[in-house]
């Protein structure tokens, strides 16, 4: 019997795929003429990168959509997780298929992400055994990029372990290849100290084998591994520090918690001091054009262009095909309607994250907006209305770069082509309109229903469908990780000079003046500057709903148990969702930690179950 190897080459880093495929069973047992031996495989540096980017392109789909999980918070609202994804094609969404992205009951849904999450985990065992054992045979040459090989592969399986007990807490822990599922039929849920302990490991090897900088687009450095290193550092304080009842048998600690959050400080400060990493045009802020108008946007809207990719702020990122590949990014499709080339709108900004974008002249929060009904007379015009544009004027340029509220402009799209200025007006879908003598068609969407849409990640040129995009993902960006070294330092030694400029220049990208001197004047106050910064700074990059477990923040955010909960409203002022009334104690536990597929402990019954979903 003789295994086999199928290779597919397609156009982008990400895209080049090395599938384990089934074996032959015949009298002859011949080499397979269409396939490769898996024997004549594993012997060259160019077999091991092929290897590697196949399990690139498995583990891109488990992060390059993970702005869904920012649902699972307060600013961003998710339509669905099944109807705009694929419930069986990994590249076009299936590990988010099926999932729930409201504020609460969404625990029990993410069975389809368990899945395939592991299979990235086997992937990249495949890699890490196959490459490994080429190295005795190695010259020495070619030794120090078989090691790469493997500390970027032990960096992928590191970042996907690290999901995992984000997540589920104890999980089982496989560290080699799996040809059947017998071998995992009786697998125990490893306890997620001792699986911390292997991640940690993957990132330091990763670390200590990867270049400084890599000269291949989408390749993984140093300061990748020691920036994920440094957040599982951090995560791993929070959870010691904060607890997480609802993971039985983790007894939290402080003296961890201090020494976790030592060691993410000293990280992330080699990360911040060691790479000569900086941010996107310096952090400058750019250009601002006044509400109505789009032809000079800050510069932080282009941060999530195209022209950003490989740009030094982007610590760690996966790369996309654009036309033609199959393996374009979906970024268009999620957040804009219709008048981007048939885009479906199923990310949307919440009504609530406009008041969190602070004024330029105090760089403190503005008055609070007054929802009110356009058809209201004077609605458009009166101090404060949400929907007067006069409002939104002075205010964080990252406001201007992440929503549209009514009367901004956006360019449209059909059939590749631009279609010119199409203004957004909430609840008037593909209208014509008259602005100050031009006539326009409104924004064409019914995917909205809090008044505002999304800027951020919606590109301002043609060309391109919907689903064809190339722009690289940031999984980890260096203003991510300003912020988790401040919040780092300042969870042991309170507000600290260095922490504060680096919260300031994050600021300053938005145009905003320094922190006042109130902003830090305590561990309080100033974790309250960081935690907003990361709200406006990180919106729609997936990290909100996982800070809110690991600071046990949910309850801050949604009122306690039993309680009345909370409305979500929009611009008109109308009543749209409620969250959390009367939820019991129950209800959020399980958002805290998720279920253990019913499915995996049907096959295996020694997976135990998380104790809120008993």
């Amino acid at each position: 019997m003789k295994r086999s190897i199928k290779i597919y080459c397609l156009a982008t880093l990400a895209g080049i795929s090395v599938l384990s495929s089934a074996c032959h069973k015949d009298l002859l047992d011949q080499d397979p003429t269409t396939e490769l031996n898996e024997a004549a495989f594993w012997k060259t540096e160019a077999d091991a990168t092929i290897g590697l980017m196949g399990a690139y392109a498995d583990v891109r789909p488990l992060f390059d959509r993970d702005y869904y999980f920012d649902g699972q918070a307060e600013y961003l609202r998710v339509r669905s997780g099944s109807n705009s994804t694929s419930s069986s094609n990994l590249q076009k969404g299936a590990a988010y298929n099926g999932a729930d992205y409201n504020p609460s009951g969404y625990g029990d849904n993410f069975d389809n992400m368990y899945k395939y999450l592991y299979g990235g985990v086997n992937r990249t065992n495949y890699v890490i055994e196959n490459v490994t054992k080429m190295l005795p045979n190695a010259s020495s040459a070619s030794l120090p990029e078989l090691e790469r090989v493997i500390g970027e592969a032990r960096l992928l399986r590191g970042m996907v372990y690290f999901r995992l007990i984000s997540m589920w807490g104890d999980v089982p822990y496989i560290g080699h290849i799996i040809y059947d599922n017998s071998e995992v039929a009786s697998l125990t849920r490893t306890p997620i100290a001792a699986i911390k302990d292997s991640i940690m490991a993957d990132f330091t090897y990763a670390y200590e084998k990867l270049p400084e900088k890599a000269a291949e687009l989408g390749r993984a450095s140093k300061p990748a591994a020691l920036a994920f290193r440094g957040k599982l550092e951090l995560y791993w304080a929070s959870w010691n520090h904060f607890g997480w009842p609802e993971l039985a048998g983790f007894q939290p600690s402080e003296a961890e918690a201090v020494s976790a959050y030592n060691a993410a400080a000293a990280d992330f400060k080699k990360v911040i001091n060691d790479y000569g990493l900086t941010l996107f045009r310096g952090g400058e802020p750019g250009l601002c054009d006044p509400p109505g108008k789009a032809d000079n946007l800050p510069n932080y809207y282009y941060l999530f262009t195209p022209v950003a990719n490989g740009d030094p702020e982007m610590i760690m990122y996966f790369t996309h095909g654009g036309t033609g590949t199959g393996q374009g990014e979906e970024l268009m499709r999620d957040v804009a309607g219709r008048s981007h080339e048939g885009s479906q709108c199923w990310v949307t900004p919440r009504y609530e994250i406009a008041d969190r974008y602070q004024s330029l002249t105090t760089g403190d929060f503005a008055p609070k907006l007054v929802p009110m009904d356009p058809a209201t007379p004077g609605a458009r015009t009166a101090p404060n209305s949400a929907v007067n544009p006069q409002s939104y004027v002075d205010r964080d340029y990252r406001m201007k770069a992440s929503i549209m509220w009514d009367y901004e402009v956006s360019v449209g799209m059909v059939s590749l082509k631009s279609t010119g200025w199409v203004p957004f007006i909430y609840k008037t879908w593909n209208q014509k309109i008259t602005i100050d003598g031009k006539d326009y068609i409104t924004y064409n969407t019914d995917g909205c229903n809090s008044g505002y849409v999304l800027r951020k990640f919606l590109r301002n040129y043609a060309g391109q469908g919907r689903s064809d995009g190339d722009y690289a993902w940031p999984v980890m960006r260096l203003a991510d990780v300003y912020l988790m070294y401040a919040e780092a330092t300042n969870a042991v030694n309170g507000p600290q000079a260095d922490a504060i400029d680096l919260v300031n220049k994050i600021r300053h990208r938005g145009n905003l003046p320094p922190l006042a001197g109130d902003k830090t004047a305590s561990k309080d106050a100033f974790f309250s500057a960081i935690e907003q910064e990361r709200i406006v700074e990180l919106l729609g990059e997936g990290q909100r709903s996982f800070d809110l477990r690991r600071w046990r923040a949910i309850e801050r955010v949604w009122n306690p148990p039993f309680g009345n909960g909370v409305w979500r409203i929009d611009t008109h002022g109308a009543q749209m969702s409620r969250y959390f009334q009367n939820s019991s104690d129950r209800v959020y536990q399980q958002c805290y930690i998720f279920r253990i597929p019913p499915g995996e402990r049907d096959r295996n019954p020694n997976l135990t179950q998380n104790t809120p979903w008993l």
